[in-house]
């Protein structure tokens, strides 16, 4: 939502902004050391959660609890959620191209269903390097708040020889068309960021209290990021009004489908979720 915002401020100020988030962690370490200008890509896994080998239409009918069967990752439920559609996926990339600098074609997704390597890097000269890990988000929390140090940790070493083998597919951009939002929040920069953001926090919130069915999440958020104009000038207020601005319009087209309760109630059920000025 705000990287226009925060990474200046941070180069600006001399400090590095350091990622949490597993994947970008993996590509972090891996980048340590490393001359930019050397890079050639950095690849972003995804397990592709409980669904990736459901038909379509199955999946696009599965229930709350269905969704909430991650197959490798213990998380809460909106991510679980978003793991699912793999919109996790598609924020991701909006991260990785604010925190790294990098351009949407040096960024690349892809499954990987044992979530053993969480990122990885290529260089101009050919060399790959992974970060692997057990799928705690200890480790990339860990790294993160004793930086640049690494803290022992009480943590069993992954062994290898029980995971066996390691697989990786290419993402299906119909499949998943959360992945390619990604991608057009990235290439539409300003505020479309915090438009894909609000209306998938719409969605998924519905989706959660049976307003509407689990493969109409991703559909009602390209639905709002076509619609919602993207204001090039990101400052708070741009990104609050964005942000305001999709979450209505998303409410309106699943009211529209006859799901969702009449502004009165919706307004109760989802005014603990808008954003102020503390939140960003």
């Amino acid at each position: 939502m705000a990287g226009a915002v925060i990474m200046p401020a941070a180069r600006a100020a001399g400090i590095h902004v350091l990622p949490v988030d597993s994947e970008h962690s993996g590509v972090f370490q891996c980048l340590a050391g490393h001359r930019r200008q050397e890079l050639r890509r950095v690849i972003l896994t995804a397990s592709g959660g409980p669904f990736r080998t459901w038909p379509a239409q199955r999946a696009g009918k599965a229930s709350l609890k269905q969704v909430l069967d991650h197959p490798t990752w213990q998380m809460g439920r909106k991510i679980t959620i978003d793991s699912a559609t793999l919109m996790n996926k598609a924020l991701e990339i909006v991260e990785a191209h604010w925190l790294f600098d990098l351009p949407a074609e040096k960024i690349e997704v892809v499954i990987h269903p044992e979530s053993v390597v969480h990122g990885c890097v290529e260089f101009t000269d050919g060399s790959l390097l992974a970060q692997m890990g057990s799928t705690s988000m200890a480790t990339p929390i860990g790294f993160a708040l004793h930086y640049p140090q690494r803290a022992p940790r009480p943590a069993a070493p992954l062994d290898l020889t029980e995971v066996g083998s390691l697989h990786f597919e290419r993402v299906d951009m119909d499949r998943f068309p959360a992945i390619r939002l990604g991608y057009k929040v990235v290439g539409l920069g300003g505020t479309a960021g915090a438009v894909l953001n609000a209306a998938n926090e719409t969605a998924v919130n519905a989706f959660v209290n049976a307003a509407l069915e689990f493969g109409r999440i991703v559909e009602i958020v390209e639905e709002v990021l076509n619609q919602q104009p993207v204001w090039p000038e990101v400052t708070l207020e741009a990104i609050l009004a964005a942000d305001g601005r999709a979450r209505r319009r998303a409410e309106e087209i699943i009211r529209q489908a006859g799901r969702l309760p009449q502004p009165e109630a919706a307004n109760r059920v989802h005014s603990s979720h808008r954003p102020t000025f503390r939140d960003v």
